[in-house]
């Protein structure tokens, strides 16, 4: 089984695959796990610490060949507001929360919470169903990787 040992943030790899690997954001936040590439390949994601991959991303692997990571559509809600004013006091409280959201140009993203989208609609917002990739915003404190996921040592 291949195994990918270092992730590569968006155009800091080839960009050149030997396969694809379409995984929703939970899968695209892992050190270690079993998986199959787009094509049904097995492939485990061995990485020295969990990264949050985003779409493009890509993954070297022991062997020198590389997988694309791609991000799955999921169920979403996507939030919406009279203005930006509004929006943004919807997201301090997304925030206060610790909720992942992605920010949108005019629009805010999460994970279906019913009692999340009250609250939303109690603050003059507007939710409505989608399907689209999730890429939350990772946080100050967040373990994204900026360049390449390894380390160089001395032989």
């Amino acid at each position: 089984m291949r195994r990918a040992i270092e992730h590569f943030a968006t155009g800091t790899w080839p960009g050149r695959a030997s396969g694809t690997l379409t995984l929703d954001f939970d899968a695209r936040h892992r050190r270690r796990i079993r998986l199959a590439t787009d094509d049904g390949k097995p492939v485990l994601l061995d990485l020295a610490r969990a990264v949050a991959m985003g779409d493009g991303d890509g993954l070297r692997c022991e062997d020198g060949t590389w997988l694309g990571v791609r991000a799955a559509s999921e169920r979403l809600v996507e939030i919406a507001a009279a203005d930006a004013d509004a929006l943004a006091r919807i997201a301090w409280h997304l925030g206060n929360r610790h909720l992942p959201t992605e920010l949108r140009a005019g629009a805010l993203r999460i994970r279906p919470d019913h009692v999340i989208e009250a609250m939303v609609r109690g603050l003059g917002g507007t939710v409505r169903d989608i399907e689209a990739p999730f890429q939350p915003e990772g946080g100050a404190y967040a373990s994204h990787s900026h360049g390449h996921g390894h380390e160089h040592h001395a032989h």
